[in-house]
């Protein structure tokens, strides 16, 4: 199949007609596969990435210039949507408002691919009730330096939190380096209180398992641990759901396992080529999780008991802004996570001594969300270097402004 601009399939999806532009267009060189093969997939597992993405508003993370370029967020469902894509209309913490994208059939997921999109990125309410949340979402998150075998002992230490709090946790690997475990509450709380309950749980977990674990939302103060990040039930967050494809070469699936699999199995196992067997061989892991709901009262218990959790110092010039207790300089933001790394190199290549007294958890970098698509920032934490060799700050070797233009950054 030719991957000319100008080709086009019909597919007939359960009664529907979805149109595919450029079908052969490839999408990810290395595995060679293309836009239609991204397509199919997702037919072949339509069943359980319905489970955890239809009836949710979401977010269109469309990636229409390529894996290796930046995705940019779209909330917005386009003007020119089918009659059958649902729609329902958010209220944002920013003040502002969006008519997102609803899909309820496997003809949904063919549409949403087709504009650009690989994973699927839907919020933890159904679009009939916008203000409960009926999924908390655990996404372990390691700094660099922590293997995966760490990553699972502190899977084991939440599922061990969350029997002893009455709630069922579903885990998946994140599609990257983590696991996500999803965790489905009756919808009786407010994202306040969900957000509330997730990062108690982040702090037993961290109280259960020191040095492993961490509930710090500051990434410096977090060290060689799994971050149990409890940010991601914020109301404006969304998480990559069960079978999404990833932006990696390898084409890579956050795939739902069993408990019993997440010790002996890696997540590169499963990808676009692999996944679909496997989900003909054994179902969907998951396939039980709407018939678990639990209840956050026992967490919100705990977080009494548990008291407030402590907050960063404040500096002191009256801007309000959180102080930071590490000794931190920045280096870069960037457009581009390419153009902030090699920032980062040149930077390097000026400091060697400081280099050889960074621990691998000392290089921060951060995907930051701008107006449309992500930015970044790379940061170093010197508490690992020498006081006489730190350098001070210097200019950024990269200065991009992300808000450049805009007379209102919420917009």
């Amino acid at each position: 199949m030719s991957p000319g601009k100008g080709d086009a399939v019909t597919l007939e999806i359960g009664g529907r007609e979805v149109r595919v532009s450029s079908p052969g267009k490839i999408v990810f060189p290395d595995a060679g596969l293309t836009k239609l093969d991204i397509v199919e997939y997702y037919l072949t597992v339509a069943d359980g990435a319905l489970r955890g993405a239809a009836d949710r508003p979401m977010v269109l993370k469309r990636f229409v210039k390529g894996i290796d370029k930046e995705a940019f967020f779209q909330k917005r469902v386009p003007e020119n949507h089918p009659d059958w894509i649902r729609t329902a209309t958010l209220q944002y913490a920013s003040g502002t408002s969006a008519e997102e994208t609803v899909i309820q059939d496997a003809a949904g997921l063919a549409w949403v691919v087709n504009l650009g999109c690989l994973d699927l990125n839907p919020h933890p309410v159904r679009a009939g009730d916008l203000d409960h949340p009926d999924e908390l979402r655990i996404d372990l998150d390691p700094m660099p330096g922590v293997d995966w075998s760490q990553i699972v002992d502190v899977a084991f230490v939440a599922r061990d939190v969350l029997d002893d709090l009455g709630l069922v946790g579903w885990p998946k690997t994140s599609g990257s380096r983590g696991i996500h475990i999803l965790i489905r509450i009756h919808p009786h709380w407010d994202y306040k209180d969900v957000r509330l309950a997730a990062q108690t749980f982040a702090r037993e977990v961290e109280n259960r398992a020191p040095g492993l674990a961490t509930a710090h939302w500051w990434k410096e103060e977090r060290g060689e641990s799994v971050f149990v990040d409890f940010n991601q039930n914020a109301k404006d967050r969304t998480v990559a759901s069960a079978y999404s494809v990833r932006p990696r070469p390898d084409a890579r699936v956050s795939t739902p396992l069993s408990w019993d699999e997440l010790r002996v199995r890696r997540p590169e196992e499963f990808t676009v080529r692999t996944v679909p067997a496997r989900f003909a061989e054994i179902g969907d892991p998951h396939a039980g999780i709407d018939d678990a709901p639990g209840s956050l009262e026992a967490l919100l218990a705990l977080a009494k008991d548990l008291g407030p959790a402590e907050r960063a110092p404040r500096a002191a010039d009256g801007s309000g802004r959180r102080q930071s207790t590490m000794p931190l300089i920045e280096i870069a933001r960037a457009r581009t996570k390419d153009e902030a790394l090699a920032a980062l190199e040149t930077w390097k290549a000026r400091h060697p001594g400081v280099v050889a007294q960074l621990s691998p958890a000392d290089i921060l970098v951060d995907g930051m969300r701008g107006s449309s698509s992500l930015w970044y920032r790379i940061r170093v934490n010197l508490q690992h270097v020498a006081e006489p060799d730190r350098p001070g700050q210097e200019p950024l070797e990269v200065d991009y402004d992300p808000w450049a233009g805009r007379t209102d950054p919420r917009a």
